[in-house]
């Protein structure tokens, strides 16, 4: 798999940061109630964005491929960190409405695709975040 890079950048305006592929950017930013200025989404939302955007694209090639009759597909995706008294858990529900006209078998073996969308197994399996300082 190829590398994938992003460039985040954070000036003076609290806490507006613009995240760039170096084709396009997203703006990322906390709500007026942590103190940013509700410019974009904040780091968990993107987090989960990124998953509901990989299942939903996931299950959208797949189904043009197999030429099925996939409308729409409308995800909702939602965390919930519970700590414990030596690490944390995190639960990621990823709800899934396929719209179209699609048998139990199709949308089921849509169900098994979506989990194997490039994000999903990333967020499955061990992380490693390797942080050092930069010159």
């Amino acid at each position: 798999m190829a590398e994938v890079n992003v460039t985040v950048t954070i000036g003076k305006e609290r806490y507006k940061t613009e995240v760039s592929n170096g084709r396009n950017i997203v703006i990322a930013d906390e709500p007026e109630s942590m103190g940013g200025t509700d410019q974009g989404l904040g780091p968990k939302e993107l987090l989960l964005s990124s998953l509901g955007s990989c299942t939903a694209i996931t299950l959208r090639m797949y189904a043009d491929r197999k030429q099925w009759d996939l409308q729409e597909v409308i995800i909702t995706v939602k965390m919930e960190v519970v700590p414990s008294s030596h690490q944390q858990t995190t639960y990621i529900k990823n709800h899934i409405k396929l719209v179209g006209n699609l048998d139990d078998d199709q949308r089921q073996r849509l169900l098994q695709i979506a989990e194997l969308c490039p994000v999903h197994k990333i967020l499955s399996n061990p992380i490693v975040v390797d942080s050092n300082l930069v010159p």
